[in-house]
Order: structure tokens, then C-alpha cells, then sequence
């Protein structure tokens, strides 16, 4: 488009050259666009891709003495060797200590149900934690032949994970 202002001819569309060609600045302009729209998703889909390494470190068995406490755990073997996702066989001082795996991959032990924990470690940790130097883990309770607990529903009351 051609404009005269004060007796001058101007274009209201200038060319820059790049290369052989020239290209406007409404061409740069789109391609600038084009290269931003094409880039922009990356650290979406970098951020939506597990940070876990090769070797996880939620799969990964743990033995150690925590505040005076003796924590293990390992995943548990399913057939074939694999292991489950989300089945774990932990222990504090020998006694059994139930985590469960949340939907957002998560973990949270049944002394504290309210927080969330990323790996089945860092939920033992604060299950000792929440424990303290006096209550120790409950005994597993005993099952009958029918499935059912032996004396009643396993979670009546209060804390039915922990004894003094």
C-alpha cells in the first residue's frame, strides 16, 4: 500500500533483507510467532514428565537406624520377581507399619494419616517421628479363618496403631 504524506511516497510496508529474499516486518513478525508458539509447551511437557531417575527411589529397599529406631523396607516381590506398585513390607523395631500409596503417587503411613510423604522412607521417618521415644507399634492383629479380626473390627478407637 502506497501512502503520499507531504508529497512523499511511503510504504506502509517495508522489507528487511535477510538472505536472498527480503521479508517484511509482518513476516518476521509471524515467524517470530510461529517459533514461540512451537517452543512454548516445552517446560509444560518437561514439568509433566516423571523426575524420577532410572533407578527409583521408591523401589529401592532401606534399612537403617532412625532416632533409635531400627526402620526396614522393600517392595513386595509379586510373581516373576517384579514388585508391586504400591506394596511395601515396612517395619519399625520388627513391628509391621502400613503405608498406603496415594493417587498422586504419594505415601502415607496409618500413624499419620493427614500428611503426605514422596517416598515410603520419608513416611516411615515421620511415622517414628510421631511416635517418639515411648509408643512402640501394635501388635498385628490376629485374624480368624474367615478373614475377619479376631475380636472385632481392627479400627475402633482411638490409636489403634500405636501402644504405649
Amino acid at each position: 500500500m502506497v501512502v503520499g504524506a507531504d508529497g512523499m511516497t511511503v510504504s506502509a510496508e517495508r522489507r528487511i533483507t535477510v538472505g536472498a529474499g527480503g521479508l517484511s516486518r509482518r513476516e518476521v513478525a509471524r515467524w517470530l510467532l510461529a517459533c514461540t508458539a512451537a517452543v512454548a509447551p516445552v517446560p509444560l511437557v518437561a514439568a509433566s514428565r516423571s523426575a524420577l531417575p532410572a533407578q527409583h527411589p521408591d523401589r529401592d529397599s532401606f534399612e537403617e537406624t532412625y532416632r533409635g529406631r531400627r526402620i526396614q523396607g522393600a517392595p513386595v516381590p509379586v510373581a516373576g520377581g517384579e514388585t508391586a506398585e504400591g506394596d511395601w513390607r515396612i517395619t519399625v523395631d520388627g513391628r509391621p507399619l502400613h503405608l498406603m500409596r496415594r493417587a498422586d503417587g504419594t505415601w502415607l503411613s496409618m500413624v499419620d494419616h493427614y500428611t503426605s510423604y514422596r517416598t515410603p522412607l520419608e513416611a516411615t521417618r515421620a511415622a517414628v517421628d510421631e511416635l517418639g521415644p515411648r509408643l512402640k507399634l501394635s501388635d498385628p492383629v490376629p485374624v480368624s479363618p474367615g478373614g475377619e479380626p479376631a475380636g472385632g473390627h481392627a479400627h475402633m478407637g482411638g490409636h489403634h496403631a500405636v501402644r504405649a
